[in-house]
């Protein structure tokens, strides 16, 4: 659905995005992780068409995205910092969007407004920020998009209303194969939503794995041993990271779950646990890997 094949972009002296190449399948969520400046949304708004590349291609349904109405009437971009007309009213707004849009539903306008309880005709700058964002989500789920680009798209709303928002998000996927991207620090909600992940860094993708996959290969473990740690016990592990806390060693390592159970078992530890592993924790071992270390990251 979206292909995104050696894409470069610079600003001045700044090489934003390098190189990066990556594929979002239809009907799919696509989570797009990174550190601060890695390029998260000069890439969000390339998908988008509101940047063009330098180099590289960018394909959304086989088609290039930049100054190309016909794939643009079909996305749907949700950026950190929200745009409204001003002085504009969501119904104002509404008809700006049913103009544009040929996808428009009118009869998911009205249903979603039981999500949405706002008010037709106040204007929006006059909202606060958490409103704001919902009359975005009302006019974007309204449209019925086939890709739906989101950046930071829950920063303001509250638990509530993010739920609701993460319902319909996945609702779209699920009865239309919407395919989203979104951008987000927050990695506990990305956890809950998506199926991809993609982690950006100084402009390249070091990481782009299935949610499954990322989990299955990865392992937090804990372990003691009676009279000491064996002097040979860490070097038949792949350990990303090792913490000692008093008698307990605690360790992210890689591979198999049961090679990795039957290599700690014949060192008859005293104490074994595999605990469950964050997406949070696999991001920060991740960007340890390339530079980018916290210390002390296991809880």
């Amino acid at each position: 659905m979206i292909d995104v094949r050696s894409v470069r972009k610079e600003f001045a002296d700044i090489e934003a995005v390098k190189e990066v190449s990556l594929h979002v399948a239809r009907g799919s969520i696509y989570g797009l992780l990174g550190s601060n400046g890695a390029g998260k949304t000069t890439l969000l708004k390339m998908l988008a068409g509101i940047y063009k590349q330098d180099r590289g291609d960018i394909f959304i349904g086989g088609e290039p995205v930049f100054e190309n109405t016909n794939v643009k009437q079909k996305l749907l971009f949700l950026p950190d910092a929200l745009y409204f007309f001003p002085q504009a009213t969501i119904r104002q707004m509404a008809q700006f969007y049913r103009d544009l849009y040929p996808s428009w539903s009118e009869e998911r306008f009205t249903r979603l407004q039981e999500a949405f309880p706002l008010a037709l005709d106040k204007k929006i700058h006059r909202m606060s920020k958490g409103m704001q964002r919902q009359a975005a989500f009302w006019l974007a789920f309204s449209v019925k998009p086939e890709v739906m680009i989101l950046d930071e798209p829950l920063d303001g709303l509250d638990a509530v209303m993010r739920q609701k928002v993460k319902n319909l998000l996945v609702q779209e996927v699920a009865e239309r194969q919407m395919t989203v991207i979104i951008s987000s620090h927050n990695l506990r909600e990305v956890e809950d939503l998506c199926d991809h992940i993609g982690i950006l860094h100084q402009g390249e993708i070091v990481l782009e794995k299935e949610m499954d996959e990322l989990k299955t290969d990865v392992h937090k473990i804990q372990v003691a041993f009676r009279g000491g740690i064996p002097s040979s016990f860490l070097t038949g592990l792949d350990a990303v990271y090792k913490e000692q806390r008093g008698s307990v060693l605690l360790c992210i390592v890689r591979g198999q779950k049961e090679k990795v159970e039957a290599y700690i078992h014949q060192f008859e530890p005293v104490i074994f646990d595999v605990l469950p592993l964050t997406l949070e924790e696999i991001f920060v071992y991740e960007m340890g890997g390339v530079g980018y270390a916290i210390e002390n990251i296991l809880v």
